[in-house]
């Protein structure tokens, strides 16, 4: 599209009006990073008392059979190492995905000769 055809669109009579800069109003900025990490970490705090809580509430000691194997392990701790168990293979499944999205994008680009490819 040119200058022309985009200045043709324009109705007649209709014209720009001169924008002005306007100061930033107070109370209306922008979260910065250094906001954002601090709600994280804030965040993470609350996370790991209530983990604390959880273990603490949870002390009763049961006993665990796995694969022929058995013990006696506290009822928090043992919920907690299954819920980081399934936690691990959720973000093995995701990385596998994420893989095979990287592996085919960049056979795309390869096939197109996209970016970073020499002739």
């Amino acid at each position: 599209m040119s200058f022309q055809d985009d200045a043709a669109r324009i109705p007649a009579g209709s014209e720009p009006k001169e924008r002005v800069a306007t100061p930033p109003v107070a109370g209306n900025s922008r979260p910065t990073r250094t906001a954002a990490l601090w709600v994280a970490v804030a965040v993470g705090l609350v996370v790991l008392v209530m983990l604390i809580v959880f273990f603490v509430q949870n002390q009763d000691m049961i006993t665990v059979r796995f694969f022929g194997l058995q013990g006696t392990l506290a009822l928090g701790t043992t919920l907690f190492i299954a819920a980081v168990g399934g936690g691990v293979l959720v973000a093995l499944a995701g990385g596998a995905r994420i893989l095979q999205l990287r592996i085919t994008n960049h056979r795309r680009k390869k096939a197109v000769g996209g970016p970073g490819e020499r002739l």
